[in-house]
């Protein structure tokens, strides 16, 4: 059996950024073959990855890039904040950012794939989970290609943008609609671009406010008709409640029940469809208004849309594309 030295060990250790203990169980096992020793450790890794792939991995770091007219963004996750702040971990996830965007990679998969140090980022990764001990995985790359492109990184690396504007020369522009991005968290880049089924389900969600609004004023104005003050008995609970206090009868209770379930079934049967359809198609434009860039106001300067700040420094100037991270969304 080979003779396994401290200098060994730490000689495994700086090639491995694996813990030392580790890494003399490693070079034990394969006789002081330093090779072996290394494949011994991927192994391990491989079989932690393995056992730890059920595991959640909200925590992470999240990094933006661009190079001119191409922007990369990535989201590397791990299972702990200790983890996710350590400089190494962040180092390693800039170094992955900055090798996909010089070879302008444009998914997921082909950062997977890429060479670092040799090795596929794949393997790159299995190797951080036995040098960490935690889940790692590549949750997401974005790009943006544009005239120019912008990034805008939040403190923390929690959350990051890009975008791409249609011209060049307005780098504050770009910089503070990046930020606009991080900030207000938008759906879509305008109302043309929110995607159809979520335009459904939001203008479905609207409709059925609006009708539950509609049948609750009606409600609300017959109990006022009738002598009751409709927040006493908007629930059983309520109701029950407050009789004990004092503040409604019984009788009151009784009738109020009798109101609420005539007068909205009278007013469902009733209900105006183009009155509702013009009520909800004005809470999605509010929708648009507050979730779609373009629409959004710009967090820098009150009552004033993106749209047209980006249109005061030029009129012909747009945002073409954005992309955006944040751990936990």
């Amino acid at each position: 059996m080979a003779n396994i030295t401290a200098s060994d060990v730490n000689k495994l250790r700086q090639m491995t950024g694996v813990g030392m203990m580790d890494c003399k169980k490693a070079l034990v096992e394969c006789d002081g073959d330093f090779d072996k020793a290394i494949d011994f450790l991927r192994q391990k890794g491989q079989k932690m990855a393995a056992k730890r792939a059920d595991r959640d991995a909200n925590e992470g770091c999240v990094l933006a890039k661009t190079d001119g007219n191409f922007g990369a963004m990535l989201m590397l996750s791990c299972e702990t904040d200790f983890v996710a702040t350590n400089a190494d971990f962040v180092a390693f996830t800039q170094s992955i950012l900055d090798n996909a965007l010089q070879q302008r990679l444009t998914s997921k998969e082909a950062v997977m794939a890429m060479q670092l140090g040799g090795r596929a980022v794949a393997d790159c990764i299995t190797d951080q989970i036995a040098k960490i001990g935690e889940k790692i995985e590549l949750a997401h790359y974005e790009t943006v290609e544009a005239a120019k492109v912008y990034a805008y990184i939040h403190p923390g690396n929690r959350m990051a943008s890009i975008i791409g504007l249609n011209k060049e020369g307005f780098d504050e522009i770009g910089h503070n609609v990046a930020m606009q991005v991080v900030a207000m968290r938008p759906v879509a880049l305008d109302a043309n671009s929110v995607p159809q089924e979520i335009k459904d389900n939001e203008f479905k969600v609207a409709v059925e406010k609006t009708k539950e609004e509609l049948i609750g004023k009606a409600v609300d104005a017959a109990l006022k008709k009738a002598g009751i003050n409709p927040a006493h008995v908007d629930s059983e609970e309520h109701m029950a409640s407050n009789v004990g206090k004092g503040w409604i009868t019984e009788a009151q209770v009784n009738e109020a029940r009798e109101i609420k379930e005539k007068v909205a079934a009278e007013k469902a049967a009733s209900l105006n469809e183009a009155q509702i359809n013009q009520i909800a198609n004005g809470r999605l434009n509010k929708y648009y208004q507050e979730n779609t860039l373009m629409e959004q106001e710009y967090i820098m300067e009150s009552k004033v849309k993106v749209k047209d700040f980006i249109a005061k420094a030029d009129k012909e100037l747009c945002c073409t594309a954005f992309k955006r991270l944040e751990l936990g969304a």
